[in-house]
């Protein structure tokens, strides 16, 4: 099982920063931004191996399943 930050997500909030550098702004000036956006992905077959029971609304609250 893997939550993290959505990797495109991510590249698609850094190409405006990216124009706003190239334009002429200072980095040093620019906000920080967070992620907003994070993936739950669940690895049935590992699951299965070490005989984990994942429960049916955390499989239906999953972006990916990997089976």
């Amino acid at each position: 099982m893997s939550y993290g930050v959505n990797n495109l997500d991510l590249f698609k909030q850094a190409a405006p920063y990216v124009d706003r550098i190239l334009r002429g702004a200072k980095p040093n000036d620019l906000p920080v931004q967070q992620p907003t956006r994070f993936d739950l992905i669940i690895n049935m077959k590992t699951a299965k191996a070490l005989r984990l029971t994942i429960l049916a609304g955390l499989l239906a609250s999953a972006e990916e399943v990997i089976d």
